[in-house]
């Protein structure tokens, strides 16, 4: 691939500054260093720069190895990386999905240090068309079915993810290092037939197929867009989003798009639910719980337009556990921890939990049912609540907490 196409794939996804700084998703795969090489070259001719982020997932034996000669690869080429181990990643069940997350955290936050306002992502046309195929057996909805965007902000709004490789064959790619001498990494999960995207891959590799998908996705995509204006119209009218986790919902049924928008944000998943439920639970609003949020009558808090409205409020059972506190660390995906001062060795960023129960006077303004999902910190013996700004304002302001969920109340895929 050429300068020239490669800036051609890009002009749309800006802009970008000047000069422009761009982090890079590589994980050492074909994909991703041809990416690393395009990107250099197009950064360079705009006196920008560039830096990678390659991923240690640990997950295999090989993976230190293979991320020190990606590492290695990228220095032989002019390109600054940075390597990072991702921790706590035990076996058992979803470990694919609990990764991926994970990893796409861990891009997000290091692009964020490095002081670029984009990450790219080396997902190709290959890629484009499995994930349909997948989406589809999965009974995905219209919104699904429009693919992976060339373009979407990343949870907090800080981060842009751009895939400018979406609509390149994979071969196309793999072309391009053979030709500038440059090997990669085979990661042999991509050929387990264990996994449903290794079984899709022959499928979606054929020409016609991969570019009918294409053709298909680019269609839904923009009607995705006009969809996506719909529910933001909705929820303006509708709904009302509080800076604690919770929301508030007019009566009356609702599409099903826009009650998956916002379960998705105040569960803190990247998906939507099941669509028959959710289709069932839009159509006549009830008191329920679905995709990790419980849906109550809204009581006193129901005023105006809320009146004989709803409440949703995170689940207590589904919250994640509490995890180390860290600045940029992203709790139960809906609450990331800003800069803070100096934290002591083992504090926890976490659920408020029981603990909430009759001890916040200050907090009669929210719904009780609200407060066991709040973030709190426990810095050794010493508990700090910000939304509440406990235990005092000044104290709670050195801990700033936002709202800032996996998946917005209205994003791109």
């Amino acid at each position: 691939m050429g300068a020239e196409e490669f800036a051609a794939l890009m002009a749309p996804l800006g802009p970008f500054g000047a000069p422009p700084r761009l982090a890079l998703a590589v994980s050492g795969g074909a994909d991703s260093l041809a990416l690393a090489l395009l990107a250099a070259r197009w950064a360079e001719a705009r006196a920008g720069e560039v830096f990678a982020l390659v991923i240690d997932h640990g997950l295999r034996p090989e993976s230190a190895a293979e991320a020190a000669l990606t590492c290695a690869r990228l220095a032989g080429r002019g390109i600054v990386a940075r390597r990072i181990r991702l921790e706590g990643l035990a076996p058992g069940p979803g470990l694919a999905a609990r990764a991926r997350a994970t990893r796409r955290e861990a891009l997000i936050a290091a692009a964020h240090e490095g002081g670029a306002a984009h990450l790219l992502l080396g997902h190709h046309a290959g890629d484009q068309a499995e994930t349909l195929l997948m989406r589809a057996l999965s009974a995905s909805g219209p919104a699904g079915l429009a693919g992976m965007a060339a373009w979407r902000l990343a949870p907090g709004g800080e981060i842009a993810l751009l895939r400018p490789l979406l609509t390149v064959p994979p071969g196309r790619l793999r072309a391009s290092l053979r030709a500038a001498g440059i090997g990669w990494v085979e990661d042999p999960s991509n050929a387990d037939p264990r996994t449903l995207r290794a079984r899709l891959r022959p499928l979606a590799a054929m020409p016609a197929r991969s570019q009918g998908l294409a053709a298909a996705a680019a269609a839904r995509g923009a009607a995705r867009v006009a969809g996506k204006d719909a529910i933001a119209a909705t929820l303006a009218a509708r709904a009302a989003l509080h800076p604690e986790g919770y929301a508030l919902l007019a009566p009356g049924a609702v599409a099903p798009e826009v009650l998956a928008a916002l379960l998705r944000m105040l569960g803190g998943r990247p998906y939507p639910p099941p669509a028959r439920a959710l289709a069932a639970l839009a159509a006549a609003l009830r008191p329920a719980t679905l995709a990790g949020v419980r849906l109550l009558a809204a009581g006193r808090h129901g005023t105006g337009r809320f009146q004989g409205g709803f409440l949703l409020v995170r689940e207590p059972a589904a919250l994640a556990p509490a995890i180390a506190a860290r600045p940029g660390a992203l709790w139960d995906g809906r609450f990331r921890l800003g800069a803070t001062p100096a934290l002591p060795k083992g504090a926890t960023f976490g659920p408020l939990g029981a603990v909430a129960r009759g001890r916040f006077p200050a907090a009669r303004h929210l719904p009780a049912a609200v407060l066991p999902g709040l973030p709190a910190l426990r810095l050794a013996e010493r508990l700090i609540v910000p939304h509440l700004a406990w235990p005092e304002a000044a104290v709670a302001a050195r801990y700033p907490v936002f709202f800032a969920p996996l998946a917005a109340a209205v994003e791109e895929n």
